[in-house]
Order: structure tokens, then C-alpha cells, then sequence
């Protein structure tokens, strides 16, 4: 969902094919949304502006909007958050690594946690969605403990071997690494990065990923 522009409160919503489905019975009924300002460059906020305090933020406010569409794990990265009134610190997710190096065929469990949330350090209700950016590197890539229709469809999907991404839900998220061969080619390891993101908090972590060839 996106503002077609920032001068009229027009809004123009893609569906999703579930979207469409449920639509089509009678069923859609929207109960929850999220707000992301992925656009926005803040940097271009100009306090020395001088026309005056109205126009510090001109720049940001003339900004083009991305229009609507329906990948997930490329839309609305950067989600706007409610938190308590009297916040000090911003949610930070800890996944106990701030880079993963795994051998070829090797497993690991991720359980992520957020710090300086509703009063200390917590695991989300909600779970939390994590995306790889490159599947072929995993064998296994899952997520574990959410068991909404909609998480349950997302760690079932298949991509067929191709070099894309996947997201996954869950409270822990399995790993296991590739024990195909051709797919290092004359390489020793292969890269991608994980990106998690808590679904209460919105907090974001993106680390890097090495998978390493067994002899």
C-alpha cells in the first residue's frame, strides 16, 4: 500500500493473491496496518533553511513515494513503531552473533531476543521474520514456534534452486547448510547476509552470512 502522491490523501492499495481471495468471498475486512517511511532521507532535513522553520523540512516533503507492490521482504523495510510514552532507548535484537560462519552440511538454531523493550529484554510475541538473501546457500531455512496460517505459508514455500531470497517466521529459526558441491564452483565459501526483524518492535538486524566448503 502507498500515498500515489504527498498533496492528496490518495491511497492506492495491491493485493495480495490471499488479498484477492478474500475479496472475492466477501471476507476482506482490513483489522491491522503498518506505516514505514523507507523513502524519507532525514538528511535532507535543513534547520539553516532561509525561508524560515516552515520550510526546514521542503526537501523531504517534496520527495517522490515508492508506489504499491507486493513483495514483502522489499517493502516497507523500515517500519514506523509505537513505544511506551517515556522510551529512552530504541528495541535492539541481539541473535547472540553478529556474523555466522558455517561449514557446508552444518546446522544452527537462531533464537532471537530484543533488548531495551516493554522494560528490559524480551523475546516477541509475535516471533520474528527473517530473511536470507541468497536460499540456494541452505538446505534448511526455517522458522519454528508461530504457527499463523500466514507464518506456516511462508516457511513452506519452495523456491525451486534459483538465487533468490526467502522469509521465514518464527520464534527460532533453523539453518542448515548446503551439501551441494557445484554450488561453490571453484569457490572455498559462499556469502549472503540474514536480516531479522521483530514483528512487535519493529528492531532490524541485518549480519553477514559465509558458508565454507568441506574438502
Amino acid at each position: 500500500m502507498g500515498y500515489l502522491d504527498n498533496s492528496v490523501v490518495t491511497v492506492d492499495a495491491i493485493l495480495t493473491t490471499t488479498g484477492r481471495q478474500l475479496l472475492a468471498q466477501g471476507n476482506f475486512n482490513i483489522t491491522q496496518f503498518a506505516l514505514a517511511d523507507d523513502e524519507i532521507d532525514y538528511t535532507l532535513y535543513n534547520p539553516t533553511n532561509p525561508s524560515g522553520s516552515a520550510y526546514y523540512g521542503q526537501a523531504i516533503e517534496n520527495m517522490p513515494l515508492l508506489e504499491a507492490f507486493a513483495q514483502t521482504t522489499q517493502m516497507m523495510k523500515y517500519k514506523l513503531t509505537t513505544l511506551p510514552r517515556g522510551t529512552a532507548k530504541l528495541p535492539i535484537l541481539d541473535l547472540g552473533y553478529t556474523s555466522i560462519v558455517i561449514k557446508q552440511g552444518a546446522s544452527l538454531a537462531i533464537t532471537p531476543q530484543t533488548l531495551n523493550y516493554l522494560g528490559g529484554n524480551t523475546f516477541e510475541t509475535a516471533g520474528y521474520t527473517a530473511t536470507i538473501s541468497d536460499v540456494r546457500l541452505f538446505s534448511v531455512f526455517e522458522g519454528v514456534g508461530i504457527n499463523t496460517p500466514q507464518a506456516q505459508a511462508l516457511n513452506q514455500s519452495t523456491t525451486l534452486g534459483t538465487a533468490v531470497s526467502k522469509t521465514v517466521v518464527g520464534t527460532t529459526i533453523n539453518l542448515r547448510a548446503t551439501t551441494v558441491n557445484t554450488l561453490f564452483g571453484s569457490n572455498n565459501q559462499l556469502q549472503a547476509t540474514l536480516t531479522v526483524e521483530g514483528r512487535d518492535s519493529g528492531a532490524r538486524i541485518t549480519i553477514p552470512v559465509t558458508v565454507t566448503k568441506v574438502s
